[in-house]
């Protein structure tokens, strides 16, 4: 009788292993124009558009390259379903007889690149040395108030 138990007891564990649910977790990029090289996280993940899957939820750095487009740099957010919360995870994936499908969509738009004017540049680029000569002065004045106290 105990043997019985027992193999009805394995069984039922083995059906409740087998028969369980799971959750597929899926992100597809779509940008305008397609066929934009695109990085999660810095690992490559394809040509838009393109579906990945992933295993948790949180801050995603988002990095978006096509040539004659700048390149977009950004982070999005994948918020947490409450089926992936404590307690509430352990019965959409081991008791949950069903499949949970979480797909999410993130579109981008890409801007057309275009060339810098030159005089604009210019004139950063004189805003910027202008800049450093005063914090390299600032610094030099430091170095020379300390080396007088030392005196």
């Amino acid at each position: 009788m105990r043997t019985r138990i027992k193999y009805a007891a394995q069984a039922g564990l083995l059906a409740a292993v087998v028969l369980a649910g799971c959750v597929e977790r899926r992100l597809t990029i779509v940008t305008e124009p397609e066929g934009a090289v695109v990085w999660l996280n810095d690992e490559e993940v394809g040509t838009t558009p393109v579906t990945v899957n992933f295993n948790w939820y949180g801050d995603y750095r988002v990095q978006i390259a096509k040539d004659g487009y700048e390149t977009l740099n950004t982070h999005r957010l994948l918020e947490r379903p409450l089926h992936d919360r404590a307690g509430f995870d352990f019965i959409a994936e081991v008791l949950w007889p069903g499949r949970i499908v979480d797909e999410y969509t993130w579109e981008f738009t890409l801007a057309s690149w275009q060339q810098p004017d030159a005089a604009m540049l210019l004139e950063q680029a004189e805003a910027m040395r202008v800049r450093a000569e005063n914090e390299l002065g600032k610094v030099a004045v430091q170095l020379l108030k300390d080396e007088e106290k030392k005196k």
